[in-house]
């Protein structure tokens, strides 16, 4: 039994140490760069021991995805933790969102878009519901007194996220404003969005 134990820890420890040369690599080349070949290279073993443990380079962006979004939840969730208020958990949220896709640029990129189609990803990986999900509960919390429709809700989880998106995505892409500005502009837009909920 022992030995079962141990043979099932190497295979455990050898597919997290594929997913962690697999983001080494994209850290210091980006994701063009990421290969099969590559990361059996890092990892100091042959390709074929790569493909026992994901088939493609998709699988394992696949895995990256997940893995992303559950810290992103777990962010997310300890953020909204620690307030009681819906519209001070939403902000709290959204700054927890937005200093998870800064400390985690890569995997925000592979769960937002790179061979990845995000859209269709909460059919296969239910991970990837979560961080929207506890965001609609709190923004029905918020709209209770104006008992809002499933679209309402939706449009105004997607009012946040685009804007949210928005913003991050023109700070990997290029650098736009300061730490500090881009932080104005975040609470800014967030308790307008807030302020524009409780009419």
């Amino acid at each position: 039994m022992a030995s079962k134990d141990r043979i099932q820890r190497l295979k455990d420890e050898t597919r997290i140490n594929i997913l962690d040369a697999s983001l080494q690599i994209v850290k210091e080349e980006g994701w063009q760069a990421l290969s099969m070949r590559k990361i059996a290279d890092v990892i100091e073993y042959t390709a074929p021991i790569i493909y026992e443990y994901f088939s493609n380079k998709e699988a394992i962006l696949l895995e990256l995805t997940r893995k992303g979004f559950l810290i992103l939840a777990r962010d997310m969730k300890a953020a909204k933790e620690k307030h009681r208020l819906p519209g001070k958990q939403l902000e709290a949220m959204w700054f927890a969102y937005w200093n998870f896709a800064f400390a985690e640029k890569e995997l925000y990129q592979v769960m937002f878009g790179v061979d990845v189609n995000c859209c269709e990803l909460g059919k296969i990986m239910p991970e990837a519901d979560v961080p929207a999900d506890m965001v609609c509960e709190v923004i029905k919390d918020l709209m209770a007194p104006h008992k809002p429709t499933e679209d309402e809700v939706c449009t105004t989880y997607y009012t946040f996220w685009s804007v949210m998106h928005g913003l991050v995505s023109i700070n990997i892409v290029r650098k736009g404003r300061s730490d500090e500005t881009n932080k104005q502009v975040l609470k800014a837009a967030i308790g307008g969005i807030i302020r524009s909920i409780k009419g």
